[in-house]
C-alpha cells in the first residue's frame, strides 16, 4: 500500500504521522536537525537561506503557542516568508469550508502548509487536495497524530542516551487521549527501541493498546522500575468524556511523577514532557525543575527538529 506521505520516489512529501514511516526517514530527519541545533547559537544572523523565496502558512485551527511558535522561529530561520492565520477572524468562522480555505491560500502561492485541527485527519484531507508542488506538515490533528513532537522527543532521547536499541522507556499518563503517545510509540517502535511501556489507568489506555507493541502497567512502582526515559502525558481533560478519573489530586497520587517514584528508574534517566505541563498533576515540580529533568531542551530542539522537517520537505539539501 502506497505512504501518502512519500512521493513516487519514496522521498517525504507531507509530514503526516510517524506511523508508516521508514526509520531512514526519521533517521536522516534527526540528522538533519543536528546541523541545525548550532544556528541559534550564531552571532547576530540566526539565519539559513534553504527556504528563502518559499511562503509557509501556519493554519492552526486550535491554540497552541509552543507549537506554533516554533514552526514559526523555524520557517524564518530557514529564511522562508511566514503567514499565520487568525482562525478566529478568518472565513471559517463565517461558514466556508475547510478546503475551500486552502484553496484560498494556495491562491495566495503558499508552498508549505502547517495545520493543527481538532479533527482527526484534517491534514491527510489537505495533503490529498492540495497541488503536488505544496507540502503538508500536521502539527497535530485531534486525537490522531504529532509527528513533529514526536520526532523532537526522539531527537532529545537520542542527544542524551545517543542509541535506541538498548533502551527501556515508558510513557506515563493519558495516552487514550494523546495524539503526541500515538507518535511517540510509532516512532519508538520503528526506530528500534526493544522495550516501550505505558503506564496510566485503565481508563485511560486506548482499547488494545498492547497491539501498537508496547507492555502495559497500571502500577507506577511497576513500571517505572530500571527504565532510562521517563515520558511524561498531561490529562487532556477538555477531550475527556465524562468522569475518567475521581480527581486531580487522586490522579497525582497514584500517577504523578515524585521523586520517589522516579528513584525506581534507573540511576540516569531523563524526564520529558511534551507540554503544557500540569504542576501537581502528573509531575512534581521537584522533577520538573531536577537534575533528571530535559523539559527545556525538548523545546530547544524542536526548533531545530521543524527547521529540518521543512527544509526534508522543500527537498533542500
Amino acid at each position: 500500500m502506497n505512504n501518502p506521505q512519500l512521493n513516487k520516489h519514496g522521498e517525504l512529501q507531507h509530514l503526516l504521522s510517524t506511523e508508516g514511516l521508514p526509520a531512514r526517514i526519521l533517521t536522516d530527519i534527526l540528522d538533519r536537525a543536528a546541523g541545525f541545533v548550532n544556528v541559534a547559537e550564531r552571532g547576530e544572523i540566526k539565519k539559513v537561506p534553504l527556504l528563502h523565496g518559499k511562503s509557509v502558512f501556519n493554519v492552526f485551527f486550535e491554540n497552541s503557542t509552543r507549537t506554533r511558535t516554533t514552526f514559526e522561529i523555524a520557517a524564518k530561520r530557514l529564511s522562508a516568508d511566514v503567514v499565520n492565520l487568525n482562525i478566529g477572524s478568518s472565513s471559517t468562522s463565517k461558514g466556508e469550508t475547510l478546503l475551500d480555505t486552502v484553496d484560498n491560500l494556495c491562491a495566495m502561492h503558499a508552498d508549505m502548509f502547517v495545520v493543527r485541527h481538532a479533527q482527526s485527519g484534517a491534514a491527510h484531507l489537505i495533503a490529498k487536495h492540495v497541488a503536488p508542488e505544496i507540502s503538508v506538515i500536521n502539527a497535530g490533528d485531534g486525537r490522531h497524530a504529532h509527528p513533529t513532537q514526536a520526532l523532537l522527543d526522539m531527537f532529545t532521547i537520542r542527544h542524551y542516551k545517543k542509541e535506541f536499541h538498548n533502551l527501556r522507556i515508558a510513557i506515563v499518563g493519558d495516552v487514550l487521549h494523546s495524539r503526541v503517545a500515538r507518535s511517540q510509540i510509532h516512532a519508538l517502535t520503528t526506530l528500534g527501541v526493544p522495550e516501550v511501556r505505558v503506564i496510566a489507568p485503565k481508563t485511560l489506555l486506548p482499547t488494545g493498546v498492547e497491539k501498537m507493541g508496547v507492555r502495559v502497567f497500571h502500577d507506577m512502582v511497576q513500571g517505572l522500575r530500571d527504565v532510562d526515559v521517563v515520558m511524561m502525558l498531561r490529562l487532556q481533560n477538555e477531550r475527556m468524556q465524562g468522569a475518567a478519573l475521581p480527581s486531580a489530586q487522586e490522579y497525582f497520587k497514584y500517577y504523578g511523577l515524585t521523586q520517589e517514584k522516579l528513584a525506581l528508574a534507573k540511576e540516569d534517566a531523563i524526564v520529558m514532557h511534551p507540554g503544557p505541563m500540569n504542576r501537581g498533576v502528573e509531575i512534581d515540580s521537584s522533577v520538573a525543575d531536577g537534575s533528571h529533568s530535559v523539559i527545556l531542551p525538548q523545546v530547544t530542539f524542536g526548533i531545530a527538529v521543524r527547521m529540518a522537517v521543512m527544509s526534508t520537505l522543500a527537498g533542500a539539501k
